[in-house]
């Protein structure tokens, strides 16, 4: 393909003395299986996997139906219906769709802003060559989480041209002017548009450097929309108007459902290692595939169904995300309270996250004693919470699946529990739930947050 000019987005729970799963197994192995020479889910393993969820329908459907927690919630139906179709309707016909598209840099901005969106060059993200080993699946995962757009977005776009709006809501550009998660791209009707990707929502600017995988805790998308409705005057609901405007930096409700149940803007960190995906558990992690199908059916649903991500690019995205890990946390200190704190974790949290990733396998919602409404929500409820990886735990406040935890401090002190509590991230009030570790010592405590802030 050649280059051409066109015309015309869960939070943390830690530390339990009782959940309902023990330590957590690797993920399984799918029951569609076949002989392969490596050992399942090591690189080699992956990369060979690759041409079934490619080629084969059948498998790609049973994934699907496997990894599903609850068949009965409004994600499971909705693909269930329209994903893996055998006789080639529903979402397989849906025409592959390969994204003319350039990421916004300072460049790119400033001609946006001068009126020249029209007169940006784009060129395909992809030129259809199937990587070979697991450096190209990464390399061409990384291209995707970064340009590949999952759809208009008209709300970045009024941000982009203000840069007030843009900073009042957390979309604030990088040090080298560049804005990671948006592009300029030719919509599938060759209409030139701003778009946002998956680094919209997964990438953190810190110290003016894009840190990709880390949850922009910053961004406030309530906000965003808000901003353009204000300026614009473009109608919107009273009521959606009221639940935007509380769900604050860092979480958002995005789910097609009615619930008011906002999470989280979750990190990527040590994805692979984990049994099931999403806050709620709404995906078990039985393959790759499973992944892969998540990553595939979020973009075409976020296109409102008009297109379909190359199987290619699905999978290089969830090959991508495999590989994201947190930066390098300082050496911890050779200490006392270090092997205190480790010591306290392996009694008191590794029951719940026992991973090599220090995630786990999900739990009853009732145990974990949250806000339950994201658990037992009509779009993706479970009944349960997975508890996430604890990589970069450090820097992932506000805490808990609905983000509203201030500290590591405050999640495990019951303060937080009482009446006149007033540090939440939402407002004054008592933080209910994951009670785990609050009742020990506050030497103990003080202890397990420092071992906590060396992972």
């Amino acid at each position: 393909m050649t280059k051409r000019s066109l015309t015309g987005l869960v939070a943390l729970s830690l530390c339990s003395a009782s959940c309902e799963r023990g330590l957590e197994e690797p993920p399984p192995v799918p029951t569609v299986a076949v002989e392969r020479a490596d050992p399942p889910w090591t690189d080699a393993w992956i990369v060979a996997e690759a041409e079934r969820y490619l080629g084969d329908v059948a498998f790609r459907r049973s994934m699907l139906e496997q990894s599903l927690t609850n068949h009965d919630n409004l994600y499971s139906r909705t693909r269930l219906s329209a994903y893996g179709r055998a006789d080639g309707s529903g979402w397989e016909a849906l025409p592959a769709w390969i994204p003319h598209a350039t990421p916004v840099t300072a460049a790119i901005a400033q001609r946006f802003v001068e009126g020249e969106l029209e007169a940006i060059v784009v060129e395909p993200i992809w030129d259809g060559a199937g990587p070979r080993t697991m450096d190209e699946w990464i390399a061409l995962g990384r291209r995707v989480f970064f340009e590949y757009p999952l759809r208009p977005e008209i709300f970045a776009e009024h941000a982009l041209a203000r840069r007030g709006v843009a900073l009042e809501s957390g979309m604030a550009p990088a040090a080298d002017g560049s804005w990671p998660g948006l592009v300029v791209f030719a919509d599938v009707d060759r209409a030139m548009r701003v778009g946002i990707t998956c680094a919209f929502c997964h990438t953190a600017i810190e110290s003016g450097t894009v840190v990709a995988g880390r949850a922009r805790r910053e961004l406030d998308y309530g906000a965003l929309r808000l901003a353009y409705h204000r300026d614009t005057g473009a109608p919107l609901q009273d009521e959606l108007a009221r639940r935007m405007a509380t769900w604050g930096p860092g979480r958002a409700d995005i789910t097609e459902d009615e619930d008011q149940d906002p999470v989280a803007i979750p990190d990527l960190w040590g994805i692979r290692h984990q049994s099931a995906l999403t806050a709620a558990g709404t995906i078990q992690h039985v393959h790759p595939a499973a992944l892969a199908i998540r990553q595939e059916t979020q973009i075409l649903h976020a296109n409102r169904e008009r297109t379909r991500p190359p199987r290619e690019l699905a999978w290089a995205l969830a090959m991508y995300v495999y590989a994201l890990e947190p930066p390098v946390s300082a050496a911890a200190p050779d200490d006392a309270r270090m092997v205190r704190g480790a010591r306290l974790f392996d009694k008191h949290c590794r029951r719940c996250h026992g991973n090599p990733v220090l995630g786990g396998a999900p739990v009853r919602a009732e145990t974990v004693g949250t806000d339950p409404a994201l658990a037992h929500s009509t779009a993706r409820g479970t009944g349960s919470y997975r508890p996430p990886s604890l990589l970069g735990v450090r820097d992932a406040a506000p805490y808990l699946h609905h983000a509203v935890v201030p500290t590591l401090e405050d999640l495990l002190s019951p303060a937080r529990f009482e009446a006149d509590y007033d540090r939440g991230a939402r407002g004054a009030g008592p933080i209910m739930g994951h009670p785990f570790g609050a009742d020990l010592p506050p030497d103990d405590r003080a202890a397990l947050v420092a071992w906590l802030r060396t992972q």
